[in-house]
């Protein structure tokens, strides 16, 4: 986690957090622990707190624009590894909560 993202956390307070329910430690090999999740329907499931607003993930702690981590880091959703900091997506999220743009950061 970069230290951009670790002061910001917009992302997990601004979009639905949705994956194929095999991710869950419901199936094996499976990681999101199923108890921090909702059913959307018979093959996706939702990180809790971010199927309907205001949306804020369980597993976000801390203050968005603040300091923030995430609760299962190590554990978490393609959906969430996927996230590009500093795409248009993150900066849409910043700005949902009032922060700067942020440059596209290179892997």
């Amino acid at each position: 986690m970069s230290s951009a993202c670790q002061t910001c956390g917009a992302c997990c307070a601004s979009f639905r957090v949705s994956f194929y329910w095999g991710e869950t430690d419901a199936c094996p090999g499976g990681t999101v622990p199923a108890e921090l999740t909702t059913p959307i329907n018979p093959w996706r499931v939702a990180m809790r707190g971010t199927e309907t607003a205001p949306v804020h993930c369980i597993a976000l702690q801390g203050e968005v624009g603040i300091s923030v981590g995430c609760g299962i880091y190590t554990r978490r959703s393609s959906t969430c590894h996927e996230f590009t900091e500093g795409d248009e997506r993150c900066n849409d999220a910043r700005a949902r909560h009032g922060l700067p743009a942020l440059g596209l950061v290179k892997a």
